[in-house]
C-alpha cells in the first residue's frame, strides 16, 4: 500500500470537509494526517472489530483529521462525512463517540483523552489482553496539568500497552507553544517520568511505522513526532491564523492543486 497516496487523500478530504463546513481546524487535521496513516493503514489490528486496537483523538478539535481517516479506510461511509458540521448533521465539529462507527472517545475538552486511554490500557492489561492503545494529543495540549498526573501514573501501571504522540507542530490557539509555556528538551521530560521516548519526524511514515513498532522495554512509550501545521498546502503552513480561518472556494482550489 502507497502510504503517501493515502496521506494525500486524506488530505484531499479534510479541505473538502472544511470547505463544505465553514469550519476551523483545518491546519490542525492537516498536520497529525501522516500520523493517523501510519496508525490505522499499518501499524493498528483492526480486525476482527472486537479485538481491535484503540486509537483516541485526544486533540479533539482535529476532528476532520479522524473522520477523513475512518472514511479512507472504510469505517465510517463518505455519506457520514458530508454532513459533518452542519445543521441537522451527522457529525459535530469535536469528537462525539455516538455519532459514528471507530470514534473511541469524546474529546475536544484538551487533556482528558489521553487519561481515558490510560484507563483503557489499564483495563486491557488487567485482562490480559493483547489489545494496545494509541492517544495523540497537541502540544499545546500536552500542557495540561492532567497529562503530567497521567504521565506520572502511567509508568507505575506498568503500561507498556499504551503509546502517546505529541502531533509537535509548536502552534497552538495564541501562538508559538514554546513562547507561552517552554517546556523544552520534552523527551528528557517524559524519559524523567519513567516513559521511552522517541523524537520523529511526523510527516515519515516508515519513520513513524518504526517509532510504533519499536519495543518499549516494559515502559509506556511517548513519540514526539514533529511536524508542520498545515503540512501539505504551502499558504497554510505554519502560519497560526489557519488554526481558525475557514475554507472558502478561493482556498479550496488552491489547496486541493497543491495537494494533487
Amino acid at each position: 500500500m502507497n502510504l503517501r497516496e493515502v496521506s494525500r487523500e486524506i488530505r484531499v478530504s479534510i479541505i473538502k470537509a472544511a470547505h463544505r463546513s465553514g469550519s476551523p481546524h483545518v491546519a490542525s487535521s492537516l498536520s497529525c494526517a501522516d500520523i493517523l496513516t501510519a496508525l490505522y493503514f499499518d501499524v493498528m489490528k483492526l480486525e476482527p472489530w472486537d479485538e481491535r486496537d484503540i486509537f483516541i483523538l485526544s486533540k479533539g478539535h482535529a476532528a476532520m483529521a479522524l473522520y477523513s481517516t475512518l472514511a479512507v479506510r472504510g469505517i465510517m461511509s463518505t455519506e457520514l462525512l458530508e454532513g459533518y458540521y452542519q445543521n441537522d448533521g451527522t457529525l459535530p465539529a469535536h469528537l462525539d463517540r455516538f455519532s459514528a462507527k471507530g470514534i473511541e472517545v469524546s474529546a475536544g475538552s484538551l487533556g482528558h483523552g489521553f487519561n481515558i486511554g490510560l484507563g483503557m490500557a489499564y483495563g486491557l492489561k488487567k485482562r490480559g489482553s493483547g489489545r494496545k492503545v494509541y492517544a495523540l494529543v497537541g502540544d499545546g495540549e500536552s500542557q495540561e496539568g492532567s497529562i503530567w498526573e497521567g504521565a506520572l501514573f502511567a509508568p507505575k501501571l506498568g503500561l507498556d500497552n499504551f503509546t502517546a504522540i505529541i502531533d509537535y507542530n509548536n502552534l497552538q490557539g495564541y501562538g508559538r507553544a514554546r513562547d507561552l509555556c517552554n517546556y523544552e528538551p520534552v523527551n528528557s521530560k517524559w524519559e524523567a517520568f519513567g516513559w521511552h521516548a522517541i523524537n520523529v519526524d511526523g510527516h515519515d511514515t516508515e519513520a513513524l511505522r518504526n517509532a510504533f513498532n519499536e519495543d518499549p522495554g516494559g515502559k509506556p512509550k511517548i513519540i514526539i513526532a514533529c511536524t508542520t501545521k498545515g503540512k501539505g498546502v504551502s499558504f497554510m503552513e505554519n502560519e497560526l491564523v489557519w488554526h481558525y480561518f475557514i475554507v472558502t472556494d478561493e482556498h479550496k482550489e488552491k489547496a486541493l492543486s497543491e495537494i494533487g
